[in-house]
Formats: C-alpha cells, structure tokens, sequence
C-alpha cells in the first residue's frame, strides 16, 4: 500500500530545508525508501522513512538508540547512516544513495552468481556482520534484498 501523498507532502515540506526529495525508490513492511538530494552538500542520499504506525509501536528512544549505535559502525561494507531526525510524524534516517542493485535483483536477473563471484560477496557480507557482532549488533533480516551491490562490491543494508 503506498504512503497516503499527504505523508509524502507533508514529508517534503517538514525536510525541505535540508533535503529535496526527489522519488520513491523501495517499500518494504516497515519503511519507504526515497531518493534525495542533500541541499546542503549537493550529494544523492536515501531517506528511509518509518511507517508511523511502527515508531508508535517501537519506540522512539529504542529507534534513536538503534540509530545511535549503527551509525558507529565504520566498515567499507556497511552502508552508514548520515543523518536522522523526526519529520511529519514519522522517524527517518539518511543514508548515502548506492549506486547498482540489491543481490536479490541481481539473482532475479541471472538466477546464479559464478561461484569465485559468489564466495567473494559472502566473505564480504560475512566480514561486514562480524565487525557488526564485534560492535554488539545482531543483523537479523539479512538477505538478498539487503545487500547492495555497487562496484562489484556487497554493501550491507538495513
């Protein structure tokens, strides 16, 4: 079910001051992902915006808290957090803007990786939630879909 337009609107105007949002670009069952550009720095970045309904039921501390702690993470293949806030009702984070597909795409189109292609993206998905667990955090939705795929190269996701 797409987000009514006057969250989307109301979106627009309570960021219009930093960011410029310029599409939709994913739906899940707990957000809704849309390309922006960053007015301050002139960069493309992802706004993944919380269903409203689910911050009410998460928490906004725990949310800030998870926030908090992923945006720690420095890793080449951990897609970092850039930004945060609350905006029209909602809890949203900014993340760099990646340039590719997610694994999952990629599958649909080729349906199978050659496997010295495959053995090097696990290892850096498998590196990538290492330094997560060393850090204390638990992934717990990996899969194709979130794994990004730029340059050659697995960015973890979500």
């Amino acid at each position: 079910m797409p987000p009514p337009d006057h969250l989307t609107n109301a979106l627009r105007a309570a960021l219009a001051d930093r960011y410029e949002i310029l599409s939709e670009i994913g739906r899940g069952g707990m957000a809704t992902v849309y390309l922006a550009r960053d007015l301050r720095h002139g960069a493309r970045v992802a706004i993944k915006v919380l269903r409203p309904e689910l911050v009410s039921s998460m928490g906004g501390p725990r949310f800030t808290r998870e926030i908090q702690i992923t945006a720690r993470l420095q890793h080449p293949n951990i897609l970092p957090v850039l930004d945060s806030g609350e905006a029209a009702g909602t809890s949203y984070f900014v993340m760099p803007y990646v340039e590719g597909e997610s694994l999952a795409h990629r599958l649909q189109r080729e349906t199978r990786l050659a496997v010295p292609e495959a053995v090097r993206l696990a290892a850096e998905i498998a590196d990538a939630l290492a330094h997560a667990h060393q850090a204390g955090i638990v992934h717990r939705d990996i899969k194709p879909g979130n794994i990004l795929l730029s340059h050659g190269h697995a960015i973890v996701a979500d």
